[in-house]
């Protein structure tokens, strides 16, 4: 009896195994990143329009002036401003796929933002514009994508305006990325000539629909290249030149150097007139790995048919700005989650309950009943989640790798205006923290009533009082400070460096202790003259 239960139980165990994987296999977890004003957003939601999950009147995000909110810029100072200040998660189906999108913020300010993100994907597409080529700002999130070993696609737009010459912009990529680009598509034209691109894989001719505004998705029409030559005149016979030099040096796809990170597939396209998204779309499927074995902070790889386990990349609060609610986003790394089970956070080793699960796209959400292996679920009021935890099903055990914290360039000194509003304010101070919209750095004499603000860069704290005013109500007075860079210390150096001139000792809400210096000569005569002091770097510095 007891070896026919145990058949039976390796049976069942065993579908869910070939179920689990089955799932997994169907999912594309990615993140659109570039260089602000490069057009990731608006890709993001022609993605969504190609794929069935946005309505015609997608693509309002040209008109800057008077426009209305683009799905995945949805907080009211995004709306504002313009531009993505916080990374935005959409969930939709195509061509019986399921794609995880993350939208990520293009600017430099928000690195932190969007370097967690990059921990939550499994490619990645970088936008360039096609006037302007690699940009700063590409580069840094480039590098980080490399870091992570994140397998990137790249999409050349803007290519109905004027734009560089495209061999000039692939000989960019290899040189300033040290990445083998490898055209997939070539565009015939540019500018007010783009009508199309030539696919390398077929030789066809794909002519594309210009749409009003790109408000449609538009039809697209092959065209053999016959016909072509007899139709698109000098454009087409230029184009053709092109990839026959490509042929000739050999520049073709390997998708084994592009899952390892040395090769990058390049498309051409416009995604304000929904040029060429499609083709994009249809490679992700494609080519974009499917979720695999991740690996924990021991090294040891934990596949995706492992029973439930999750990390936690964001946190966001009051997208809901009528119940005040918290958001924990996390990405299922392995197993099957169910809406209800519990769970375990492996830092502080409590269960929690799952009834409040949801998918969300921007402000928008609904119930997420299950989700596998790449899936991004949120869930709702979990208070005691913070960017990095290791969820798990109760007794499988997991951790992961923990994300870090970059290095702060930016400081500022806050305060609250009225101490009546001190409750909200201290409450908001710690959620912007737990978040990580900021630093919180906290000294002993200051505490909670003039915590130090800690960024990348300044637009962070345009954020973080935006919020501390009008969703917590806290009016905030934020005064420059003095210190320029920061360095990781411990406890023993701590004492030393407190009794000199020139250094300010704070502590982070996880315990680190962070030195903050004036000037990076004082830090580098200090180390100079004081070698046994611990004074380590962050990642993301210069």
């Amino acid at each position: 009896m007891s070896s026919n239960v145990a058949s039976v139980a390796s049976t069942a165990a065993s579908i869910v195994a070939d179920e689990t994987a089955q799932q997994a296999a169907r999912r594309r977890t990615f993140a659109i990143i570039s260089h602000p004003d490069a057009g990731k957003t608006t890709l993001t939601e022609k993605f969504l329009l190609c794929g069935g999950a946005l309505s015609a009147g997608a693509g309002s995000v040209k008109a800057k002036g008077d426009r209305r909110a683009t799905t995945s810029d949805w907080t009211e100072l995004e709306r504002r401003r313009g531009i993505s200040v916080t990374s935005a998660v959409v969930q939709f189906s195509y061509r019986e796929r399921v794609l995880n999108l993350l939208d990520t913020p293009g600017h430099g300010d928000f690195s932190e933002d969007t370097y967690r993100v990059l921990s939550a994907v499994d490619a990645a597409v970088m936008v360039l514009d096609g006037a302007k080529g690699i940009e700063a700002q590409t580069r840094k999130l480039f590098e980080v994508c490399r870091n992570r070993e994140i397998p990137i696609m790249t999409f050349i737009n803007k290519w109905d305006r004027p734009a560089r010459d495209p061999l000039e912009l692939l000989d960019e990529i290899e040189d300033l990325l040290v990445l083998d680009p490898a055209p997939v598509t070539w565009p015939v034209g540019d500018g007010t000539r783009f009508s199309g691109v030539i696919d390398r894989r077929s030789g066809d001719f794909v002519r594309f629909e210009r749409t009003a505004g790109g408000a449609t998705a538009g039809d697209i029409e092959v065209v053999a290249a016959e016909q072509a030559a007899a139709t698109e005149g000098s454009c087409w016979h230029e184009a053709r030149e092109a990839v026959e030099l490509l042929d000739e040096a050999g520049t073709e796809l390997d998708l084994k150097r592009f899952e390892a990170g040395e090769l990058t597939p390049v498309f051409f396209g416009s995604a304000l007139t929904n040029f060429g998204v499609q083709l994009l779309l249809d490679a992700i499927v494609e080519m974009a790995p499917a979720p695999s074995a991740r690996l924990d902070i021991n090294d040891n790889p934990r596949s995706v048919e492992s029973g439930f386990s999750a990390v936690v990349f964001k946190v966001q609060s009051n997208t809901d700005p009528a119940h005040r609610d918290r958001i924990a986003f996390l990405r299922v790394c392995s197993g099957r989650f169910e809406r209800g089970m519990t769970i375990t956070c492996a830092r502080t080793q409590k269960t929690l309950a799952t009834k409040y699960a949801h998918t969300v796209v921007g402000r928008d959400r609904s119930t997420a009943d299950d989700a596998w292996a790449g899936d991004v679920i949120g869930l709702v009021n979990a208070a005691d989640l913070r960017v990095g935890d290791a969820l798990h099903a109760v007794g499988e055990p997991v951790r992961w790798p923990e994300v870090p914290a970059f290095a702060p360039s930016s400081f500022r000194l806050a305060y609250c205006n009225d101490t009546s509003k001190a409750k909200q304010f201290r409450s908001g101070v710690r959620q912007l923290d737990a978040e990580g919209v900021v630093q919180v750095l906290r000294r002993p004499e200051g505490g909670e009533s003039s915590p130090i603000l800690a960024a990348v860069g300044p637009l962070q704290f345009d954020v973080a009082e935006h919020r501390l005013r009008h969703e917590f109500g806290a009016p905030v007075e934020m005064t420059p400070a003095p210190w320029t860079i920061a360095r990781l210390t411990d406890q023993a150096s701590a004492a030393a460096l407190s009794a000199m001139s020139g250094v300010t000792v704070a502590a982070r809400d996880d315990g680190e202790l962070l030195a903050l210096f004036e000037s990076p000569y004082w830090l580098a005569r200090l180390q100079s003259d004081n070698p046994a002091l611990v004074l380590d770097r962050l990642i993301g510095e210069g």
